[in-house]
């Protein structure tokens, strides 16, 4: 089960320093909800403020208003540094919107969230409330039919050493199809305008840098089902396997696939 208490400022602040792909995921989204100056944005599952500063500096503008609102208190620290007279940050989850009015949104972006999250039907029929008629939603998130090569590798492992369970060990426990995420969508009333699987490659320095990058997004959630005796084999079994994803000059090379997928609510 995922933990809310495990991060560190530590993670926190590494997070915001090499959160550079879900940040390229949230720039997707963005363009997708077509927003426009004036418009009124709810991030959900805002980490550490990026995307949030992004949408109010550059999307809505002055007139408009970006609430981010994340769980995790030190990261939302850290989007407090971020905040404006249009972006404002807050400790929250998506469970319960119960602060926000309904209709008081013009879109909601859940980006690289979707997949901590297990009551998925409550945090889609708030977002559904909150926004108003003709309003939209975006989400990313990790695909369950197409697994990240760092996921992979963790399944290989896991299975090797009898450990098992190894598609929900790891990171992003709540993965859903493509199928899955548009059933999710329309059982919360919303029309689904698009859904796609997109893959992305990404470049680390070593190996260590993998798991860190792992163990920043899952804000300490990474292998932290294991004893610390196990998971220290695990960790030394995964730098083994990256190995062969080196390429000529060095670095590593691995691909994600993550589920994009753009919902709006019937106007009235």
């Amino acid at each position: 089960m995922t933990s809310l208490t495990l991060d560190t400022p530590e993670l926190a602040q590494q997070y915001d320093e090499i959160s550079d792909p879900q940040y390229e995921h949230g720039q997707f989204l963005l363009q997708a909800l077509a927003l426009k100056p004036g418009d009124t944005l709810l991030d959900i599952g805002a980490g550490t403020g990026r995307l949030s500063e992004l949408a109010a500096r550059h999307y809505v503008g002055p007139q408009g208003h970006v609430t981010g609102l994340e769980p995790l208190a030190l990261r939302v620290d850290i989007a407090r540094q971020r905040a404006s007279a249009n972006h404002t940050a807050e400790v929250g989850q998506g469970e319960d919107l119960g602060r926000y009015q309904d209709g008081q949104f013009d879109a909601v972006v859940l980006n690289s969230v979707y997949h901590w999250l297990p009551d998925k039907a409550r945090v889609l029929a708030e977002a559904f409330r909150v926004l108003k008629p003709g309003g939209r939603i975006a989400i990313s998130s990790a695909a369950r039919e197409r697994p990240h090569d760092i996921q992979r590798i963790i399944s290989q492992i896991l299975g090797q050493t009898g450990l098992g369970r190894g598609h929900a060990i790891g990171s992003t426990p709540y993965k859903v199809s493509l199928a899955e995420l548009a059933t999710q969508l329309e059982h919360a009333g919303f029309l689904v305008d698009e859904i796609r699987i997109r893959r992305f490659a990404d470049r680390f320095p070593n190996t260590q840098a993998v798991l860190d990058f792992s163990a920043a997004s899952s804000f300490g959630n990474f292998l932290n089902e294991f004893l610390p005796a196990v998971r220290s084999q695990l960790l030394t079994d995964i730098h083994a396997a990256l190995a062969q994803y080196r390429q000529a000059d060095g670095t590593l090379l691995l691909y994600r696939n993550l589920l994009f997928a753009v919902g709006s609510k019937a106007r009235i």
